[in-house]
């Protein structure tokens, strides 16, 4: 890939982060679908790990399928475009140990602001599956950068 090739991509990959980050901070903090209401709601937070995770595996009958994905599944997926778009800005975000504490950090800092503005609910099991997000992220930028230097490799033998 040549340098001008690069040069867009960054560009681009800076762009979509700007409207990943905006639209993150809609679903978690002002998104009514997703019970982010500051009206007649008590606020909660969990500091046991585990604790919302086997609740939502233990009552999804009950909870139903929509309530247990976007809980679960939904925290791992918000991160994997930030582990997958930060290593296309800079290479000092192409290590996996430095993507995966970043992303603890980011998720962090988010859990806090909850906790402060109580909206949602601050949860230790939500850095866990947002890191792990951020980690599957981080793992197909690696996937598919190693897959282009091999593309590129036999394009220039």
């Amino acid at each position: 890939m040549n340098e001008k090739h690069k040069k867009m991509l960054r560009i681009c990959s800076k762009v979509i982060f700007g409207v990943y980050i905006i639209l993150l901070i809609y679903f978690l903090f002002f998104a009514e679908s997703t019970g982010r209401t500051f009206e007649g709601r008590s606020y909660h937070y969990n500091l046991v790990l585990f604790k919302e995770i086997k609740r939502f595996i233990a009552y999804r009958h009950s909870l139903g399928a929509t309530a247990v994905a976007l809980n679960l599944l939904g925290n791992i997926a918000a991160f994997i475009p930030f582990g997958m778009l930060l290593p296309v800005f800079h290479r000092r975000f192409r290590s996996f140990l430095y993507m995966t504490l970043l992303t603890l950090e980011f998720s962090m800092a988010v859990e806090l602001l909850q906790l402060v503005t109580k909206v949602g609910s601050f949860d230790v099991d939500d850095l866990l599956l947002n890191t792990i997000g951020g980690m599957l992220g981080y793992l197909a930028f690696w996937i598919l950068n190693k897959i282009r230097r091999i593309r590129d490799e036999k394009k220039t033998t």
